[in-house]
C-alpha cells in the first residue's frame, strides 16, 4: 500500500468521509446500561446516603457516556 492510502483509515474501510451516525439503539442502550449501573452500584454501597448516592449516579453516569460513544 502506498503512503496516501495510509493516511485515510476510513476509505480503505468503505467509510463515508462524513462523520459517522450513532443509532437510537446506542442511545437507548447507554440509558439502560447508566440507570442499571446506577442501581447496582447503589445496591453494593449500601445505605442512600447522599455521597453514596452521588457516587452511584457518577459510577451510572461514566458507564452510560462510555456504552454511548463506544457504540457505533
Amino acid at each position: 500500500m502506498s503512503a496516501a492510502r495510509l493516511d485515510k483509515p476510513l476509505d480503505k474501510l468503505g467509510a463515508p468521509p462524513q462523520r459517522l451516525k450513532r443509532s437510537k439503539a446506542s442511545l437507548v442502550g447507554g440509558l439502560a446500561c447508566a440507570s442499571g449501573a446506577f442501581v447496582l452500584a447503589l445496591l453494593l454501597l449500601g445505605s442512600p446516603s447522599p455521597l453514596h448516592i452521588l457516587i452511584a449516579v457518577v459510577i451510572g453516569a461514566a458507564l452510560g457516556a462510555w456504552v454511548r460513544l463506544a457504540d457505533l
